[in-house]
This record gives C-alpha cells, structure tokens and sequence, in this order.
C-alpha cells in the first residue's frame, strides 16, 4: 500500500500477532491455554494498525481515505474490533477464528496495493462529508465482511460436526442487522457530500448505482429473514452473495468503461 518502509515492518509483525492469535482461539489449543494470549496478540496487532492510521493522518495532513489502499487499512483495523466485541457480546469464537482470517486477509491485500505517500487531495475530498462517508461505509464493510466469514465457517463445519445451525444463523443475522444502519448512513452522508461538491444529491454514477445496489442486496435480505422462513444454509449463503456485490462496489466497478469518467475515479489513485 504505502512505499513508506514503516509499513511493510508493522504489517509483517501484526500478520505474525494476528496468526498467533488465530492459533491460539483454536478450540484444541484454547481449551488449553490459560492465560489470554489470543485476545493480547490481536489487540497488540490491532494496536500496531491504530497507531499507523494515526501516523498517517498526521504525516500526510488529511484523513487517510484517499485510495483504495488506504480504505483496506481502515477495514483492516475495524475488524478485528468487530471480531472482540462480538467475542464480548456473545461468548463464542464462532466470529473471532473467521474475523481474525478475513483481517489478515485484508491486511495481506492492503501491503500489496501499490500507493504513496500523497498529501494531495481532490477538490471534493475536501468536503467536511468526505471522512464520516467513508469510515462510515468502512465500518458497514467491515460487519458485512465478519457476517460473511462467519456464514463460510457455519457452512463448512456445519457438514463435519453437530453443529446448532440455526441457533449460529442468530450470529450472522445480528452482525448484518448492526451493520446495515452505517451502510444507510454512508449512502446518506455520501448524498449530502455529492449536493456539496457537485450540487446534486444523486446522479446514478457508477459508484452510487452500486453503492445503491449494495444496499438494496442487504435489505432484501432483510426482509426475506423477517417475512419468511429462509433455510439455515440459503440464509447463509445469501449473506456470502451480498458481500461479493460490496467488493464489486468497493473494487470491481472502477474497472467497468463506464467509471473512467465517473467522478469517483480519484478512488483509483
């Protein structure tokens, strides 16, 4: 992500920490180990991430949420804190092993994406709505990602062990549930940043009509749960889709033809 040699040192320590962590929350290992080290070697790492995000936004005189580097940093941090509250909500490593793999994933993804240490901003991006848009949409992305490892562990071990599938279905209801308020918020905060900007609230860009589609994806899936009886496993497996539509969102339409002249392609910089 960033050319600066800082990060690829911490990113390697915190992808040590965090396997460490992985291990460690392991059941046969857990069961075994009586001091914390699970929950130290994730917060030691997570600490690492913070600490670096701040760096960041000191050195480079902005909020670091200009290139798609940088917002997988932010998703990087925001999971693993998702991953320790859900441990502290509901008494279960069935969110914290699946949390703690798609973090490091991120991070491994965030080292690779090629970026610099720029302290220029588009004339948009310094709106007062660009930095609550974004780590709000970070912060939705982040519970849609945990919702979706989660569902893939469900429906893996579901086939390998006696496991309470609907009763764990209640866990990846609740992560989308809490997560699709900050989706509608960063679609709202995105509007109010568009108005400012550009003078317009919407204008079915490429990147809104996804962000549009993304968010319509999760309320179908909304009322599909509460208005029928959807099987544990299609429960599952829906929440996986959704996310595939977020990361077409976040990554794949700056590919599409029509986004080179979407005024969102600063994301691609």
């Amino acid at each position: 992500m960033m050319s600066h040699t800082i990060f690829p040192i911490i990113a390697c320590v915190t992808l040590a920490l965090w396997t460490i962590a992985f291990v460690t929350f392991l059941p046969p290992v857990a069961k075994n180990v009586r001091f914390p080290l699970g929950h130290t070697a994730l917060l030691l790492g997570w600490l690492q991430i913070a600490g670096y995000i701040a760096w960041l936004w000191v050195v480079l005189q902005r909020p670091p949420l200009r290139t798609q580097g940088e917002t997988l940093l932010w998703c990087t941090l925001f999971l693993p804190a998702i991953g320790f509250l859900s441990d502290w909500l509901w008494r279960t490593k069935t969110v914290i092993i699946p949390t703690v793999i798609f973090a490091m994933g991120f991070l491994i993804a965030t080292l690779l994406m090629p970026g610099s240490l720029d302290k220029s901003l588009a004339p948009a991006l310094r709106s007062p709505w660009f930095a609550p848009h974004v780590i709000v949409y970070m912060i939705s992305y982040a519970m849609m990602a945990v919702a979706a490892a989660v569902a893939g562990w469900l429906l893996i071990f579901s086939y390998y062990s006696n496991l309470d599938l609907p009763k764990s279905v209640e866990i990846v209801r609740r992560l989308v549930y809490f997560g699709f308020p900050f989706l509608t918020m960063g679609m709202i905060f995105g509007a109010l940043w568009a108005k400012v900007a550009w003078g317009h609230y919407w204008s079915w860009d490429p990147k809104e009509t996804w962000a549009f589609l993304t968010w319509a994806m999760y309320l179908a899936y909304i009322h599909l749960d509460r208005l029928t009886n959807l099987p544990p496993r299609r429960h599952l497996a829906m929440v996986m889709v959704a996310l595939l539509v977020v990361l077409g969102c976040w990554f794949g339409v700056n590919s599409l033809p029509s986004a080179q002249m979407s005024v969102h392609t600063y994301a691609n910089n």
